[in-house]
């Protein structure tokens, strides 16, 4: 079987541009870590952030933190590269990893999971955590609901205006009998060389997503589940934009 190919290999170098600021969802994950893994102002922590793209979360971390970054696109690596300069990024599928560190802080977010489209991946990402978590570690991650993917497939293609061109996002999405959902994003960047010129850049992203039924009992099996949210505040829902989930390494004494 031919390997599947990497995704984010032509829309890496526009991600930024075409995506929403990522200012607001990175304070929410270090306000989250300061909650429930609180250290002196000044004191070193440990973060591993998976699907770490083009380090919108890495850079934004205090500085005294220090960061790693995983991820699958070589090419989203080469933007983190130029973003979070002092973070140590390696290339690796969250699902299957190995690394000789233990951390404080693993974090999975801006729907991250949601790129593993299966629900063995991400049990499988889940017992990676678990053995790369130190004593007293917390996991946070957040994911796409299937709520949210199947008002993507609904709402009309996202069309976004910046400096070189214009960008076209299309969701196609259907859900499974067990109640997932798999969606499809066109992406489509035009990319404006001169007068009424343009260049295509195209690419499909898949994304992934199972009911909170099926999600929670996943986390539970594995950590101490410390928080679950929607982007409001309010109890998890299929029907959120997002879950937000803060959960404990067990055994904490």
């Amino acid at each position: 079987m031919a390997a599947q190919p990497v995704a984010y290999q032509h829309f890496a170098a526009f991600y930024d541009r075409v995506m929403d600021d990522p200012g607001p969802r990175a304070d929410r994950v270090v306000a989250a870590i300061r909650r429930h893994r609180p250290v002196a102002d000044g004191a070193p922590l440990h973060l591993l952030e998976l699907g770490c793209g083009t380090g919108a979360l890495l850079t934004r971390l205090p500085g005294t933190w220090s960061a790693t970054g995983l991820d699958r696109s070589p090419a989203m690596l080469a933007e983190a590269q130029h973003s979070a300069p002092g973070a140590e990024l390696v290339e690796g599928d969250m699902s299957d990893f190995e690394l000789d560190t233990r951390f404080d802080v693993i974090a999975c977010v801006f729907d991250s999971l949601n790129h593993l489209l299966s629900e063995h991946r991400w049990a499988a990402t889940f017992d990676r955590v678990l053995a790369h978590l130190g004593p007293d570690g917390i996991f946070v991650f957040d994911v796409n609901t299937t709520g949210e993917l199947e008002r993507l497939h609904e709402d009309p293609p996202f069309v976004h205006e910046f400096d070189e061109g214009t960008a076209i996002i299309d969701v196609s999405a259907a859900q499974e009998a067990d109640g997932s959902m798999l969606s499809h994003w066109d992406i489509r960047i035009f990319v404006h060389t001169s007068g009424h010129d343009y260049r295509l850049v195209r690419e499909t992203i898949s994304e992934f997503a199972v009911p909170w039924r099926t999600l929670a009992p996943l986390i539970e099996r594995r950590f101490d589940l410390l928080e679950a949210t929607d982007e409001s505040g309010g109890p998890p829902s299929d029907d959120a934009v997002k879950i937000h989930v803060v959960a404990r390494r067990p055994g904490r004494s």
